[in-house]
């Protein structure tokens, strides 16, 4: 990268910055053990909402790994290990911290205390919707990514060691079947652990959305981490400025891709007017849910995308943090607005804010420790790819005509 991109980027000292998962895990523990002695009905909520949200950022970082591989892309090289970190956040560590939703199930999801011989809706989900299939099929969901993020890990780090294709023909290979897995796996997921809150509504949009709140969410993550490790020399060899404008556009595409499939499924479930759809959206009516429902039209969706649209501003770090740190705050007031009103039904009481932020707190300082040991035991990025060049700024065409001339000279 020439000196001009980096001038006017001073490097970050983070050292003040150290113990601050540390601090959260801390103060969130406290705030989450408060809240689970005062209502472990109340904390469950709270913990699946923190579960969720940390879960939706590792799952769009996958996505962008197997994206890589799919289409052989050299400009994400540089931001290719760092999203290896997160996507195997997924198993064991999300794993763990889904065990407090195992544990709470039956205070969390309702259909586990109703007996399917006297109702209609659980009896139609059987096996699924009993204590041993939500078991055992979160059980599988992790499988698969514990299988899928392991091995594109493993070729990952194997190839820094030999350079050998094998290991790029093998993380193509994964990338290949894991999509389908990562789209079965993730809309199965969102639909067992977040959308059944309210077993008895239906939409056939939801795998979709979830999605793209996922991805959203990754890619603004992947913006503040890569512009993070820029400014500390990290990446610096890797990660042009132009980069940046492709993160960029690529979160602007899935803002209104999310916007999209929000709407699509309002417009669907209201134009149906069916009553077992529109009880869903008439409880998110009620109360400060509405609020929340017009505060996540303008902030999803509007803000965002006129902020995006500018070329320029998508280089911009000043301009763009602020906005990658405004979706963190939108992906988690959109989880909320999908869980919260399971159990608020007449909105949510402001005075319990701290309890959801309390498990926000925890689990994102103790996932924040395990990503920084991750990211510390490894090169900051891949050391042998075949697109390396690329993604330094180097033509290969280049390359190959001063090895052959150093070979005619030398022949003379």
């Amino acid at each position: 990268m020439s000196s001009k991109h980096t001038t006017h980027l001073p490097p970050l000292d983070l050292s003040g910055w150290s113990k601050l998962p540390t601090v959260l895990m801390f103060i969130g523990g406290l705030l989450s053990l408060i809240a689970l002695i005062k209502s472990p009905a109340e904390f469950g909520f709270s913990w699946l909402l923190a579960f969720m949200f940390y879960y939706s950022i590792a799952l769009g970082a996958l996505f962008l790994v197997i994206v890589h591989h799919l289409t052989n892309a050299g400009w994400s090289v540089g931001i290719r290990r760092f999203c290896e970190h997160l996507a195997s956040l997924l198993f064991p560590w999300l794993a763990i911290l889904f065990l407090p939703v195992l544990i709470l199930s039956k205070k969390i999801y309702s259909w586990l205390t109703f007996d399917p011989a006297t109702n209609n809706l659980v009896a139609a989900k059987l096996p699924v919707f009993t204590c041993t299939g939500f078991v055992v099929t979160s059980a599988i969901f992790f499988g698969v990514w514990w299988l899928l993020t392991s091995q594109l890990s493993r070729w990952s780090l194997k190839q820094d060691e030999t350079g050998a294709a094998e290991c790029t023909h093998k993380m193509r290979f994964y990338a290949g079947w894991g999509i389908v897995a990562f789209a079965l796996t993730l809309t199965f997921s969102g639909v067992l652990w977040m959308k059944s809150l309210q077993y008895q509504w239906f939409s056939a949009m939801h795998g979709v959305y979830f999605f793209s709140g996922c991805a959203w969410v990754g890619l603004a993550t992947v913006y503040v981490i890569a512009a993070v490790l820029l400014r500390q020399g990290t990446l610096k060899p890797v990660l042009q400025k132009n980069y940046f404008y492709f993160i960029g556009v690529l979160l602007l595409g899935f803002t209104l891709f999310s916007a999209y499939t929000e709407f699509a499924q309002y417009f669907v479930v209201w134009n149906a007017n069916v009553p077992e759809e529109t009880f869903w959206y008439l409880i998110r009516e009620r109360g400060n849910w509405w609020t929340l429902s017009l505060v996540l039209i303008f902030g999803k969706c509007f803000i965002p995308f006129f902020i995006l649209l500018p070329e320029k501003l998508k280089m911009n770090f000043k301009v763009i943090i602020p906005v990658c740190l405004w979706i963190w705050l939108m992906q988690a007031c959109d989880l909320s607005f999908n869980i919260f009103p399971a159990h608020f039904a007449y909105g949510f009481p402001l005075h319990l804010v701290w309890e959801p932020l309390g498990t926000l707190m925890f689990a994102g300082g103790f996932l924040a420790t395990v990503f920084l040991k991750k990211f510390n035991a490894h090169p900051p990025y891949p050391q042998r790819d075949p697109n390396l060049l690329e993604a330094m700024g180097v033509s290969q065409n280049a390359v190959s005509d001063l090895v052959d001339a150093q070979i005619a000279g030398g022949g003379r």
